[in-house]
This record gives C-alpha cells, sequence and structure tokens, in this order.
C-alpha cells in the first residue's frame, strides 16, 4: 500500500475502474451467451431481440475505455452473421 496520499488515491481509482470495466465487459457476455442460446435454439425472433440487446450494450461499452470500437464492430458483424444464417435457414 502506498504511503502518499495522491498514490493511495490512485489505487481506489484503479480498483473503481477495473471493477466497472469487469462488470461491462461481464454484461456483453452475458448478452452474447442469451443471444447464442436463441441461434441454438432456430428462433428467429428470440435471435433478432437478443442481437439488438447484444448490439446496443456493445456500442455502449465501445463508448468507453473498456472496449475498442474496432472490437465492438468486429462481434457485432459476426453476431449479425449468425443471425442473417439463421434467417436463411428458416
Amino acid at each position: 500500500m502506498p504511503n502518499k496520499l495522491h498514490r493511495r488515491k490512485r489505487v481506489r481509482q484503479s480498483i473503481a475502474r477495473r471493477a466497472r470495466n469487469r462488470w461491462r465487459k461481464r454484461t456483453v457476455k452475458d448478452k452474447t451467451d442469451t443471444f447464442l442460446k436463441a441461434i441454438q435454439a432456430g428462433d428467429a425472433s428470440a435471435a433478432e431481440t437478443a442481437y439488438k440487446e447484444v448490439a446496443r450494450t456493445l456500442d455502449k461499452v465501445a463508448s468507453t475505455p473498456a472496449m475498442h470500437k474496432n472490437t465492438a464492430a468486429r462481434r457485432k458483424s459476426r453476431l449479425n452473421r449468425k443471425l442473417r444464417a439463421l434467417k436463411q435457414g428458416a
């Protein structure tokens, strides 16, 4: 533990930021899992609803330092490809 006040504050801030970033990434993973389960079940309407939720969450997280905007765009693209493949098959 640092002795200087400004370094102690920096440690506190780092812990808070890490917790916030981990929460954001966990939220993305949870919503992605919901989408993938809908794809596995073959339910196009549920998958589309879940995709909108995932895309919205990815855009929000990409506007923070937790995730790069290109990473979010790549993930959305891959998920959208799966959704289109499900719709083509149905």
